[in-house]
């Protein structure tokens, strides 16, 4: 008995060993996968994931500037005198011809009376002379009196002349200042400013008021010398003005013909009609020039085209896994929202059309099908994390 309780003893132990040693063994087994866990697939629906697509992209040569109006006059005086009356105001509408003012011209009659006394002074002399000199003649006939007497006084005649028509030349230079020194709008348009007010003494060429036309502006602006030569007079143009929401359209007017002192650029003058004055001189606006492309260009969306370092760069899938794609980009067109990548990209290239945070190289990407309206960059996101 004694005998068969030891043998029993040693089976029974045997027997937990073979149970504990399976035990550790399962254990062992079971803890593997977790050391080898399996990376998760980045998922992103076919509206973040796109091919690069065959199109053309318009170009764009903008500017800016302020408008200004190139109808501006300025009334000036032409005469001293002593402003009596300035009946416009700043935003008055004048019309061309309308008397603006009126100015005390006492010096201008003064010299005008002056001149006419001269004038009938020379005409005096000359009708002394013309019966001095007939005279002359008839004592000529008689032999009273020489040759030389007589070509004395036919002298005498021709300076009278002379005298009369010059003083009927100055008199009417005075009278022509007189009728310039009246204040009369030279255009039709708006008082911009008035230079002088009622009492004010004034000085020859002074300043008294200046009228713009605000039914055509202008705006000029510079262009790179590299962008020139895609523009020509009379092509239209897209005029955005401050303060105003839409969009309005011109024409290039001009082109200087030589680039501006000590710069890579050259003048640019584009005109805009104003026919209901929306727009004012001095308002800052932004012209647009749209160049037509004739030809396709494998294009991505903007959004899709990172940089780093200065270098462009995209996010493409390849073999299910993400991989960072440096690129050389072209033509921009922002109103379609996509630009031209020159190299770096084939039509079949999955690219993210958008970008994400915390992507790296080598993880991997998967695209599903997924009809929620709410993209996946968000859960990309923390999955990267």
């Amino acid at each position: 008995m004694r005998k068969a309780w030891v043998i029993g003893g040693v089976g029974l132990a045997v027997a937990i060993g073979i149970g504990a040693a399976v035990a550790v063994g399962s254990k062992g087994k079971a803890a593997e996968p977790s050391k080898g866990k399996a990376e998760v697939a980045l998922e992103f629906t076919p509206r973040e994931v796109v091919k690069p697509a065959l199109a053309p992209l318009p170009g764009r040569v903008e500017f800016s500037g302020p408008l200004v109006a190139p109808s501006t006059a300025v009334v000036r005086a032409k005469a001293p005198g002593t402003l009596l009356a300035l009946n416009v105001a700043e935003g008055s509408r004048v019309k061309a011809g309308q008397v603006l003012g009126k100015v005390d011209l006492a010096e201008l009659d003064s010299r005008v009376a002056e001149r006419n006394a001269m004038l009938e002074s020379a005409k005096a002399q000359l009708a002394q002379a013309e019966r001095t000199h007939e005279s002359n003649l008839r004592l000529a006939d008689q032999k009273f009196i020489s040759s030389n007497a007589l070509d004395s006084s036919r002298a005498a005649l021709d300076t009278a002349r002379a005298q009369l028509q010059a003083a009927q030349a100055q008199l009417n230079t005075t009278r022509v200042s007189l009728r310039d020194a009246a204040l009369v709008a030279p255009i039709s348009g708006v008082v911009a400013k008035r230079h002088v007010v009622p009492g004010e003494k004034l000085s020859a060429e002074q300043q008294i008021v200046t009228i713009v036309d605000l039914q055509t502006l202008e705006l000029a602006g510079n262009v790179g010398t590299h962008e020139v030569s895609m523009l020509t007079p009379s092509m239209p143009v897209e005029v955005k003005v401050e303060g105003v929401d839409e969009a309005v359209r011109g024409k290039i007017a001009r082109i200087a013909p030589a680039a501006e002192p000590g710069t890579r650029s050259i003048g640019v003058t584009i005109t805009v009609a104003n026919p209901k004055e929306t727009f004012r001189a001095g308002q800052y606006a932004l012209a647009t020039v749209v160049l037509p492309d004739t030809s396709d260009r494998l294009t991505v969306p903007v959004a899709a085209v990172g940089n780093t370092s200065g270098q462009d760069h995209v996010w493409v899938i390849e073999n299910g896994a993400l991989l960072r794609r440096a690129v050389t980009t072209g033509r921009r067109d922002d109103s379609s929202g996509r630009i031209e990548v020159l190299k770096g990209l084939t039509p079949a290239t999955q690219v993210l059309a958008a970008r994400f945070d915390n992507l790296r190289e080598g993880s991997k990407a998967v695209v599903v099908n997924k009809t929620a309206p709410v993209a996946s960059a968000a859960a990309s996101t923390v999955i990267v994390k």
